[in-house]
C-alpha cells in the first residue's frame, strides 16, 4: 500500500494512494494514523488536487554514509569499518514538490539520491530476525550535501543538515522488498546516478540492529541507508528526481534561498 500525506483546504491528513498513471491516482483518506490500525474512510480525492506533504513528520532522520563502495571510491574515501551515521533535523525534511533553497555558506550542492526506511514502531536494541516487524515501509530521499562545507569542516552537521536538505516522498510504500531495487537520480532530465540497493556495503537489517543498539527509535522516524555513485552538483533552477523501483519519483527543484 502506498500512504501520502498531504493538505487540502487547509487540513491535514493521510491517505491511500489508488490507481495508476499521473491523471489516474486518487486518495483514499485514512481515519486515523497510519502507524496503527486503521481504516479507509471510502471518501477519495484526485491527487491533483491536493498538495503533498513530506510522507512522514520523523522525530529523528538518521543517515548512513558511505554504504555504496563506488560511492565512497568517488570521492576518495575508503569503506569504514563500522556504519558511519550523522543526523539530518526535523528542520530539514521537505516534501515532493518542495524547493530546496541553495545555502548562501556554500558554492557546490550535489544531489545524494537514496532508498529511506520509515519505522512503524517504538524499537531500541531490535535483533535481526525482528527488523522486518519494527519497518512500516519505504520512500525515496534526497540527501542534499554541501560538499564543501562538508571537506572544510570534516563534520556534517551543517553540510547535512541546513534547512530544506532533506527531500522525502512521494509518499510510503509498505508493501517493498528492498533489497534489489533501481535507485535513479536525474537532473533536469538527465541521469546521473543509477545504482540498486543490493550494492550496498550494509544491509538495511545491518542498519537497523546497528542504530537500535544505541538510541529508541519512533514512529515515523526515518534510516537513509546511503547513496550509489554519480553524485555531482546542483544550480539554481535545476529540477532534480530521484526515482526509487516500486516506490515512485521524488522531485525537487532548487531555488536561491531569501
Amino acid at each position: 500500500m502506498r500512504i501520502a500525506r498531504f493538505s487540502i483546504d487547509g487540513n491535514v491528513a493521510f491517505g491511500a494512494v489508488e490507481g495508476e498513471g499521473p491523471d489516474g491516482l486518487v486518495l483514499d483518506i485514512i481515519k486515523g494514523i497510519p502507524y496503527a490500525d486503521f481504516e479507509l474512510s471510502g471518501t477519495k480525492v484526485p491527487l491533483s488536487k491536493v498538495r503533498l506533504l513530506p510522507p512522514v513528520l520523523p522525530n529523528k532522520v538518521v543517515a548512513i554514509g558511505r554504504n555504496y563502495a563506488e560511492h565512497a571510491a568517488e570521492l576518495g574515501n575508503e569503506v569504514p569499518d563500522v556504519p558511519v551515521a550523522f543526523f539530518k533535523p526535523t528542520t530539514s525534511v521537505i516534501g515532493s514538490g518542495d524547493a530546496i533553497e541553495y545555502p548562501s555558506f556554500s558554492n557546490e550542492l550535489h544531489h545524494e539520491a537514496e532508498l529511506a526506511v520509515v519505522i512503524g514502531r517504538m524499537c531500541r536494541e531490535v535483533p535481526r530476525e525482528r527488523v522486518k516487524d519494527v519497518v512500516f515501509g519505504y520512500t525515496c530521499a534526497n540527501d542534499v550535501t554541501a560538499r564543501d562545507v562538508q571537506q572544510r569542516e570534516k563534520q556534517w552537521a551543517r553540510a547535512k543538515g541546513f534547512d530544506t536538505s532533506c527531500p522525502l516522498g512521494p509518499w510510503v510504500e509498505t508493501d517493498l522488498d528492498p533489497s534489489d531495487v533501481t535507485i535513479q537520480c536525474t537532473v533536469n532530465g538527465e541521469q546521473r546516478q543509477l545504482g540498486r540497493t543490493s550494492d550496498m556495503v550494509r544491509s538495511i537489517e545491518d542498519l537497523v540492529v546497528h542504530i537500535t543498539e544505541a538510541m529508541t527509535l519512533l514512529p515515523g522516524d526515518v534510516i537513509l541507508t546511503g547513496t550509489p555513485a554519480g553524485v555531482g552538483p546542483l544550480n539554481v533552477g535545476d529540477e532534480v528526481a530521484v526515482t526509487i523501483e516500486g516506490i515512485g519519483t521524488l522531485t525537487n527543484k532548487v531555488i536561491k534561498r531569501g
